[in-house]
């Protein structure tokens, strides 16, 4: 192992299995959740033992080059969970001017919630090339497992007890027009918020969509400063069964129906997409977002992974690797930036 940098390895220690030393500490608790693999002084060729191990490491194995990534690089970048490096090559790569503050970045959030954390990395690789409806039953399964972790119930002390939020009459609207069926999120005093009577309303209207075959375009879209701001966290924490939860999160959620009806589907957005603001709509066949949007996915800082489908939808867009670094770094990127690396399909301005 490289001693010059602590948690850093080289390629040639991969091969030798030096990411597979034990997870787990006396005590059962998480060691060392995630290593830097230094792709700098990587060999040519022979990189097979290397990409074998990553494969098989059970902590975040982090790519890390402060140059641009060779070509013959890339099964290794496939196999790792992502890397940062200047210049972005693939999927595999966030490109980053200061590769080793982005990695610092990344660990410390990494090591403020590891148990969400080393659960998203599985969920992420066992959900990769499962159909839409299985990979978010994983998603949910490892959800609810979480939520009775140590990390969520910190979150939750953290955030104080709420009141739960006011009831609404229609929290949204359905109009038909020909072909076309509109559905729009009408909570704007909650910025929309994917609470129990909006899930249940958006679920009723998409069902209509699946039993009537005339429908052939759905629009979906929010009123208000933004389309979604995720779950409403007043509600969170408060469902006393977790089996239940997961039924509703899957069987009751929207995911899976816009996952099903995802080519007659287009999606407007604006404002503040946050959590399940973006992981629903990433399901769907076009995604359209005003200029000025930002989408953030904070889950694993709440001790949480995305619980909407969002360790679905989103890495079927942009790959695994761009997907692990927005859930953990929970940091917010720009319609510009969603554009490019194809977490929506235009940019288009309100009202064009």
């Amino acid at each position: 192992m490289n001693t010059a940098r602590p948690g850093t390895l080289s390629v040639a220690d991969l091969t030798k299995d030096a990411a597979g030393e034990p997870l787990l500490a006396e005590g059962g608790v998480v060691s060392n959740p995630w290593l830097v693999v230094d792709l700098d002084e990587a060999p040519v060729g022979g990189l097979e033992g290397a990409v074998e191990q990553a494969a098989l490491a059970d902590r975040l194995l982090i790519g890390r080059s402060t140059r641009e990534v060779r070509a013959d690089l890339a099964p290794l970048i496939d196999a790792l969970d992502l890397t940062y490096a200047p210049r972005a090559v693939s999927r595999g790569v966030v490109e980053t001017a200061d590769p080793h503050a982005a990695i610092a970045a990344f660990t410390d959030a990494v090591e403020k919630n590891p148990q969400a954390a080393l659960t998203l990395r599985q969920v992420l690789r066992a959900s990769e090339t499962l159909a839409a409806p299985a990979a978010i039953d994983v998603e949910s399964f490892a959800y609810s497992m979480l939520q009775g972790g140590p990390e969520f119930a910190a979150w939750l002390t953290e955030r104080g007890s709420r009141p739960l939020p006011p009831p609404c009459d229609e929290p949204v609207l359905i109009a038909r027009d020909g072909d076309v069926l509109r559905i729009t999120l009408n909570r704007p005093d909650r910025r929309n918020a994917y609470g129990t009577a909006l899930r249940d309303a958006l679920v009723e209207g998409l069902r209509l969509v699946v039993l009537d075959d005339s429908i052939e375009q759905v629009v979906l879209e929010g009123v208000g400063s933004s389309f979604c701001a995720g779950g409403d966290l007043d509600e969170f924490g408060r469902t006393p069964d977790i089996t239940l939860a997961h039924l509703i999160r899957t069987r009751g959620g929207a995911g899976r129906l816009v996952a099903q009806l995802a080519d007659r589907i287009e999606v407007h957005l604006h404002g503040h997409c946050i959590g399940a603001g973006i992981e629903i709509p990433a399901f769907a066949g076009r995604v359209v977002a005003e200029p000025g949007t930002m989408f953030r996915l904070p889950e694993v800082a709440m001790g949480l992974i995305p619980g909407a489908g969002g360790t679905v939808s989103i890495p079927r867009r942009i790959g695994r690797w761009r997907a692990l670094h927005l859930f953990v770094t929970a940091v917010p990127i720009n319609a510009t930036d969603a554009l490019r690396w194809g977490l929506i399909d235009e940019i288009r301005p309100a009202g064009s």
